[in-house]
């Protein structure tokens, strides 16, 4: 039996579900919603991200009662590791932009087996446009076959973080950036040949990527950390702690010389011996992880320009930033990015 007969079930019911939600965001488009905010302006959260993470994963459980679920708006259940199969859900990918009031957002529904991204569905509510993949099958855009460009590597196009672009990547010489909103959404125009690679700055989570993986994946193309090595989904720790890279293969190939070229930074985080940057921190750094602080630090061309020592708060107290060391930029772009991961920080 082939990989399509055997996930063509699970193809329509994602399908169907990703329909269903985009009626439901768009309902609140129409009608209005109140946004809140997880750990800082930066990381809002609306009913509209509810409703839909509810409305898929009630839809999966009852279809298939065995899987495991991971979703952005779910509180997470380690039963879910003992699962080889786990869909992999973001509701709103791109809630920013949903808030704002942009089409530039999506229904993300990824299934992975054995930590591998199978199948993918993307939906673009506003322009109703639907992206499915099954590995070893092929891609669709609106249910007809869709594919790789052919433009070569140096006329490639880029497609980027939008708020990346805004505060840092304009500076960079990298030809052909195309900056926009939603990961996941980048990823399904990847693989429909509307763009060619992508890659980021800062760490994403499994949910932001699962289904673009296997879009990518079922164009033929790649998704790795940007130190190139893989991604394993549904692991414990379900935030990739550094940038990522994905795309057509010898774009990818070509976007890794040039970013190494250019110097573009990158965030890793919740750094430990095991990772090829930890030859980068100082004495320090070193010893304060070891002491039990997350070490962060801020890589450029494989030069070390910022670094920083946090602890998660106790009970009702706020993280503790206990060192931040760095030139003012680098070290101001990594501390906003680690109040995303822990909230408000105070000094230790």
């Amino acid at each position: 039996m082939t990989q399509i007969q055997s996930l063509t079930r699970e193809r329509a019911v994602a399908e169907d579900l990703a329909r269903q939600a985009a009626d439901v965001l768009l309902h609140y488009r129409r009608n209005g919603f109140e946004t809140e905010h997880k750990t800082s302006a930066d990381d809002p959260v609306t009913v509209a991200d509810r409703e839909a993470s509810e409305l898929i994963v009630a839809g999966l459980r009852a279809a298939f009662p065995g899987d495991g679920i991971l979703s952005e708006e779910l509180l997470d259940n380690a039963d879910r590791l003992s699962c080889e199969r786990v869909w992999i859900i973001d509701p709103i990918d791109g809630t920013s932009e949903y808030v704002k009031g942009s089409p530039d957002y999506c229904v993300s529904i990824g299934l992975s087996v054995g930590g591998r991204a199978v199948l993918g569905v993307v939906l673009a509510p506003e322009r109703r446009e639907l992206f499915t993949g099954v590995v070893g099958e092929g891609v669709w855009k609106d249910g007809v076959p869709a594919g790789f460009s052919d433009r070569p590597p140096p006329q490639s196009v880029i497609a980027v973080s939008d708020t990346e672009h805004a505060r840092e990547l304009h500076q960079f010489a990298l030809p052909n950036m195309l900056p926009s909103g939603s990961i996941a959404l980048k990823m399904a125009r990847i693989a429909a040949g509307e763009a060619d690679a992508t890659f980021t700055m800062s760490p994403r989570s499994e949910w932001d990527i699962a289904a673009g993986m296997a879009l990518i994946g079922a164009a033929g193309g790649v998704s790795t950390r940007r130190n190139g090595r893989e991604i394993v989904l549904n692991s414990a720790q379900p935030h990739i702690g550094r940038g990522i890279l994905a795309g057509r293969p010898d774009v990818v190939a070509w976007l890794i010389g040039e970013l190494l070229r250019l110097q573009v930074p990158e965030q890793v985080h919740g750094v430990t011996p095991a990772d090829d940057v930890w030859a980068l921190a100082p004495a320090e750094a070193r010893q304060g992880q070891q002491a039990g602080a997350d070490l962060h630090l801020r890589q450029a061309g494989g030069e070390l320009v910022a670094w920083a020592l946090a602890r998660a708060g106790e009970g009702q107290q706020g993280a503790v930033l206990e060192r931040l060391e760095g030139e003012g930029r680098h070290a101001g772009v990594l501390q906003k990015d680690m109040v995303r991961i822990y909230g408000p920080l105070r000094r230790g």
